[in-house]
């Protein structure tokens, strides 16, 4: 694999939407409603603008896809650290530890090396019946459980430095 990892831009939303259309089509089987597996172009590219999209490539094919909502954009709770989602990986290469990898690359060299990030977020529906399991053996934990209008969904963290935790829980506690 000589794969390479990249920031997305504007210009690669139409691949984007193609490669989440295709990841996602056992979501909308499953008729959990998630954005990304109904995203239109607009979508795509709004997301693109407003957030840190990342795409795993091989040989210049796009082969997965994650993004970073920073705590200062319109995140997803009100944790104040980054928040992870529309999570994609092209079907045909799946099971091949290209999700993982790039996961495992967003979760130490950009959050925590790069930005000092302390712990990360992400949201799964409940019904969805691998997601939970597979975030959970990466390390993240349950933290709250939201019903939502169509969906109950759980936010789950993983802690990415334990010290750097330690301190802003202690700072916040002092305030």
């Amino acid at each position: 694999m000589a794969e390479q990892y990249r920031l997305a831009t504007l210009s690669d939303a139409e691949e984007l939407l193609y490669l989440t259309h295709r990841a996602y089509a056992p979501v909308r089987e499953l008729g959990l409603p998630f954005p990304a597996a109904t995203a239109s172009l607009e979508m795509v590219q709004d997301n693109i603008y407003k957030n840190a999209v990342y795409v795993a490539e091989d040989n210049s094919e796009m082969i997965a896809t994650i993004t970073i909502i920073y705590p200062w954009g319109p995140t997803h709770d009100s944790s104040g650290l980054p928040y992870l989602w529309w999570f994609a990986v092209e079907p045909e290469r799946k099971k091949q530890g290209i999700g993982s990898r790039l996961l495992t690359w967003i979760e130490e060299t950009i959050l925590r090396d790069t930005l000092k990030a302390p712990a990360v977020t992400l949201a799964t529906s409940i019904y969805h019946p691998w997601l939970i399991p597979m975030y959970e053996r990466r390390g993240y934990e349950k933290v709250k459980k939201v019903e939502l209008e169509n969906d109950t969904v759980y936010f789950l963290r993983k802690v990415l430095n334990h010290e750097l935790l330690k301190e802003l829980t202690e700072k916040e506690s002092v305030s």
